[in-house]
């Protein structure tokens, strides 16, 4: 097994290189920290490239299926190098990155319109999954391979279809499809119980301003979530998130 203690060796720098959109997009590749991420991208069948361990760090179960040629052994500032945590998990693997699928592959799903937030589009990822609603459209907003992207939807990304596409491309590949799109919106929406969730795709706007303007006259229906509380509104993850849930729920009734 292959040890590494110099932050300056090229393979180390490559794998730290992945810290940038740039990077990840010229290599075609991202990393993933942590044993339930990688674990879980594993059983997603994502296509497995590297895995760095520091010395000290136990051998994970899942590792063990792994080939000794496909394992390195870090120091603790090599970890550090390669790491985009405050505190280094001391486990990071590198993933390609899929290639997007073809368009007609494109059913039940959530769009991200230009969400800027790593976490909010990670635990949005994390639920569709969760929840079966298997595509997802990144229009705009953070790169979906981005380290934090991936850590926030705890490697479940590898069990979605990820399209990144600009909203034209959407719109044609969605009426192509017979998807329809619901827009949430703040208020003036619809009534979840009044809408057709039956092939169809939600989009989530971005944490600052919703769903630009000249996006939603393009969707099909606008759904407003009720806020009681009287709060002005609810975090994007959360929308997002509570949305999902009530379309898997009206699916199955």
């Amino acid at each position: 097994m292959k040890m590494i203690t110099s932050v300056h060796n090229e393979e180390i720098k490559k794998v730290a290189s992945l810290h940038h959109t740039k990077y990840r997009a010229e290599h075609q590749q991202f990393i993933a920290e942590g044993t339930r991420a990688i674990s879980t991208l594993l059983e997603a069948n994502a296509q497995f490239i590297m895995l760095y361990l520091t010395q000290d760090k136990p051998f994970p179960q899942f590792a063990k299926k792994i080939p000794e040629k496909q394992i390195r052994l870090v120091s603790a500032s090599v970890m550090k190098k390669i790491s985009t945590a405050t505190t280094p998990s001391g486990m990071l693997a590198v993933f390609a990155i899929p290639t997007e699928p073809p368009a007609k592959q494109l059913g039940n799903g959530i769009v991200f319109a230009e969400i800027a937030d790593p976490g909010n589009m990670g635990t949005l990822i994390r639920t569709a999954a969760a929840l079966g609603r298997n595509s997802v459209v990144i229009v705009g907003g953070v790169d979906p391979w981005n380290p934090k992207v991936v850590q926030a939807s705890a490697g479940t990304i590898g069990y979605v279809n990820i399209f990144c596409w600009d909203w034209k491309q959407l719109r044609t590949h969605s009426k192509k499809n017979g998807l329809h799109l619901i827009a949430l919106v703040v208020s003036g929406g619809k009534e979840s119980a009044n809408i057709s969730y039956a092939n169809s795709l939600l989009v989530v706007g971005s944490e600052a301003h919703g769903v630009p303007e000249p996006w939603l006259t393009n969707c099909d229906e606008q759904m407003s979530i009720p806020m009681p509380g009287n709060i002005e509104s609810l975090n994007a993850a959360v929308a997002g998130s509570i949305a999902m849930y009530i379309a898997y729920q009206h699916e199955i009734e």
